[in-house]
C-alpha cells in the first residue's frame, strides 16, 4: 500500500528523496493532484505530497517576473495577475472537466507538462516563459537554475529540461515565471462553413498576414454546435476562428484587415471580448470533446498540411476532433476499443509527428505508449539524462515511457 507523506519545505523533500534513493524506494510526485491521469499509471511507495510548498513570494508587475512556490494554485497566480492587468501569456489549459474532477492545478504541474493555450502560435510555449528552479533532483540534491530575466541564465538551462518532464528528473519545489501585460482589446474573426482542407488554407494565409494573430482554430460544424457560444453554437456550419490582441485601434484595424482576408473564402462574422475570451476558453480546454465520458482524448501535433489527412483517418475509424494552432495541433475524440485508436492515429502520420494519449483508462494507459514512442538514439540520450538525475528510479518511475 502507498504510504504518504507530506513535507513542510524543500529541505524535507531533499532528505526524503535521498532516504528514499539509499533504501530504493519509489515516490509519486503531487501537487494538487489534478493530473494524476495524465501519463502511464504509476505504483510507488510512497506518495510525495508537495502542496505545502505555495505561495507567492515575489511578484514586480513592473519587471514582468512572478516567484513561487511550485505547488500555489494556478487560479491564485492568475488572479493576482488580473488585478495588474496582467497574465501568463501561453494561456496554460484547464483539464479539470477532461479528467473530471474540480481541483485546482499548480503552477508546478503546468511547467512540468509544459502545458500550453491557443496563444502557443505567438506566445510560444510554457517552457518558453519558465525563467528559474529550485528543485530537488532523484539523488536529494537540492539545485537551482535559471534567475528573474533571461540576462541573468548562465550554464545549462535546467528550466526547459524540466519542462514536459512530468516529475520524472526532479521535484520542483520553486519557480519563477515571465509574465505579460494582458490585451486592451480581443477580437475574433469567424470563417463559416468550410470544410477541412479549405480550412487549413485560409488558417495559413492568416498565420503568413502582417496582422499578428494570435489563435486559428477550426471546428467542424458537430463540434461547433456543442459550444455555449450561441453565435457559434446556432451556425449550423463549420467554424474557422482566428484572434486578435492588443491596443484598441490597432485591434480593430486588424480584425477589418483579416475579415476582408477571408471574405475571399466565404461569409465572416466577428466575436466581441467577452464571448471571444469564451470561445477560446472552451478551444484550450476540450470542452467540445466531453459529452461522452467514455471517449479516449488524443492530442496530435503535425504539420498543418498533414492535419487533414490524419483527421479523415479518424473519422474513418469513428471518431471526431478539431483543429488548433493553425491546423498544427488536433484534439480527437476516439471509441474506447481494445487500443483507443493508438495504431490508426500514429500511423495517419507516418512518424512525422506527436501523439499524447490525454485521456484513457488506466487498463489502455498501461497497455500502449501515452506519449509518442522515441527513436533509440533520442531514447538512450533520455535513458542517460535520467541517470544523471535520478539514477535509482526513484521519481515517478515508468510515468512518461516504461524505462522513465
Amino acid at each position: 500500500m502507498t504510504e504518504d507523506l507530506k513535507p513542510v519545505n524543500a529541505k524535507q523533500v531533499a532528505e526524503i528523496l535521498t532516504w528514499a534513493g539509499a533504501e530504493e524506494k519509489t515516490v509519486e510526485l503531487v501537487g494538487s493532484g489534478s493530473k494524476v491521469d495524465l501519463g502511464r499509471p504509476i505504483t510507488t511507495d510512497f506518495r510525495l505530497h508537495l502542496s505545502a510548498l505555495e505561495g507567492v513570494d515575489l511578484y514586480e508587475p513592473e519587471e514582468l517576473v512572478l516567484r513561487a512556490g511550485a505547488a500555489t494554485s494556478l487560479g491564485k497566480i492568475q488572479a493576482m495577475l488580473a488585478q495588474q492587468r496582467q497574465q501568463l501569456a501561453f494561456e496554460p489549459p484547464d483539464f479539470s472537466e477532461l479528467y473530471g474532477h474540480v481541483k485546482d492545478q499548480t503552477i508546478g504541474g503546468v511547467l512540468a507538462g509544459n502545458l500550453a493555450g491557443p496563444r502557443r502560435i505567438k506566445a510560444g510555449a510554457a517552457r518558453d516563459h519558465f525563467l528559474g528552479l529550485e528543485a530537488v533532483s532523484g539523488r536529494g540534491g537540492m539545485f537551482k537554475s535559471g534567475g528573474r530575466v533571461v540576462k541573468n541564465v548562465t550554464g545549462y538551462d535546467l528550466c526547459k529540461l524540466m519542462a514536459g518532464s512530468f516529475g520524472t528528473l526532479a521535484a520542483l519545489t520553486e519557480v519563477t515565471v515571465k509574465v505579460l501585460p494582458a490585451p486592451e482589446k480581443i477580437r475574433t474573426v469567424l470563417l463559416f462553413g468550410q470544410n477541412d482542407s479549405q480550412a487549413i488554407p485560409a488558417m495559413s494565409r492568416a498565420a503568413g498576414s502582417p496582422h499578428e494573430v494570435s489563435a486559428l482554430a477550426h471546428l467542424p460544424d458537430v463540434i461547433a454546435s456543442r459550444s455555449t457560444v450561441s453565435y457559434i453554437r446556432n451556425a449550423g456550419a463549420s467554424v474557422t476562428a482566428v484572434r486578435v490582441e492588443g491596443p484598441g485601434p490597432s485591434v480593430e484595424h486588424r480584425a477589418d484587415r483579416l475579415r476582408q482576408l477571408w471574405g475571399d473564402y466565404g461569409e465572416v462574422e466577428e466575436l466581441h471580448g467577452h464571448n471571444s475570451n469564451i470561445f477560446w476558453c472552451e478551444v484550450a480546454n476540450v470542452a467540445s470533446l466531453l459529452p461522452n465520458p467514455d471517449a479516449v482524448i488524443w492530442k496530435i501535433s503535425v504539420t498543418p498540411s498533414k492535419g487533414a489527412d490524419v483527421m479523415a483517418a479518424a473519422r474513418a475509424g469513428g471518431g471526431e476532433g478539431y483543429y488548433d494552432w493553425a491546423g498544427g495541433l488536433l484534439w480527437l475524440a476516439m471509441e474506447h476499443d481494445k487500443d483507443g485508436g493508438a495504431a490508426m492515429v500514429r500511423g495517419a502520420f507516418s512518424g512525422d509527428g506527436h501523439a499524447t494519449l490525454m485521456r484513457g483508462s488506466a487498463e489502455l494507459r498501461q497497455q500502449v505508449d501515452v506519449f509518442q514512442p522515441v527513436v533509440p538514439g533520442l531514447a538512450a540520450l533520455s535513458a542517460r539524462i535520467k541517470n544523471s538525475f535520478d539514477p535509482r528510479g526513484v521519481l515517478n518511475p515508468g510515468r512518461m515511457h516504461g524505462a522513465y
